[in-house]
This record gives C-alpha cells, structure tokens and sequence, in this order.
C-alpha cells in the first residue's frame, strides 16, 4: 500500500462524534513507519511538504499518542510511527484571567487545543545547556506537551514575580494556585 493510501485508510476509521478519540485505549497492532514530521515550529509534513489544510492537521493531532520516546497515529486497527522534532503541539496564544495566585493562564495551541496551566497542565522549562536558552512546556494532554512559543514565552517573562521555592529565589508565574518557575531571580 502507498503512503498515501496508508494515510486515507488511517481517517477513514476514525470514530464519528465530538470530542477527542480515546487512543490511550486503543491497542492496535503497529503497521510501520509513514513519512510524516511534526517539526519544532508546528508544522506538520506528510511525504516531505507541509499539510496546508488545517482541519486535516486538526484531524490527524486527534489521534496522536507517544509510547516512551516515540510518537505514533493510532486507530482502533492501526498504529503507524511518526516523527516529532520537539513536541507534537505549539502553543500559539495566553489569555491571563486575574492575578496574583488566583490567577489562570489558558493556553491555545497550533490545533486549537485550550488547557489552563495547573495540577493537572503543568508548566515546565528546560534550558539548553551550551545555550542557555530556554524551551517552555505546558502538558496538552497526557502525555504530549506543546513547546511555548517565542512571543507567547515572553508574555509569560512579562507577568513574572519573584518566589522562593526550596529556599531559591525565582521569578516565575502563577496558575491555579501552582507557581511555575520561569528562571532564577538574579
């Protein structure tokens, strides 16, 4: 079979209804590898070109799954291995609702998934060690993050307090109650 077939045969067996499919429960056997790329800036690739549609991009971020280090599309009878370059979201746009400790900050992603960073959505930032730069993370679902984009990051640098945690001083955001550290304060 083509890639293409392969990759027709995959959405024709997605279930019909609202909401996202339950790929956690779904154990299908693995079919191989396609030639599909999610790159670090959200752009997704199949046989090579990006996929311009966005519902098709939606479509196919709804069955998405990682197993360990690797990421996989999964039906109720497939399961084929994709690559991912960094994280298989991007978080586009914050919307920050009140302040302080109480305040929220609802994240919107690449596909338009929306979660508010807390408990169960935490904030995380990894910082390259020969650069110093930082890569933020906030967890979409289970266990699939989206990378916090340039612009979105520094509205987060922007709303930045200072905390103590474990006797360090950082500066850092607050969500739901959960203080996310940004960076150490200097």
């Amino acid at each position: 079979m083509t890639e293409t077939g392969k990759a027709n045969d995959l959405l024709a067996q997605l279930p019909a209804g609202k909401g996202l499919p339950p790929v956690h429960l779904w154990n299908p056997a693995f079919c191989g590898d396609i030639d599909m790329r999610i790159a670090r800036d959200g752009t997704w690739y199949y046989l090579g070109t990006p996929i311009g549609r966005k519902p098709m991009v939606r479509l196919f971020s709804s069955i998405i799954r990682r197993d360990g280090d690797d990421y996989f599309l999964v039906t109720p009878v497939e399961k084929v291995g994709i690559r991912v370059d960094d994280a298989p979201f991007v978080v586009v746009s914050l919307d920050v609702q009140g302040s302080g400790p109480s305040q929220v900050l609802r994240f919107t992603s690449n596909v338009d998934d929306q979660v508010d960073a807390g408990q169960l959505n935490p904030l995380r930032v990894e910082t390259d060690p020969s650069t110093q730069e930082p890569s933020p993370y906030v967890l979409m679902r289970s266990n699939l993050e989206a990378l916090i984009n340039r612009n979105v990051f520094y509205q987060l640098v922007e709303l930045a307090v200072p905390h103590t945690v474990d006797g360090q001083r950082w500066l850092g955001v607050w969500s739901q109650g959960e203080f996310y550290p940004l960076g150490r304060d200097a």
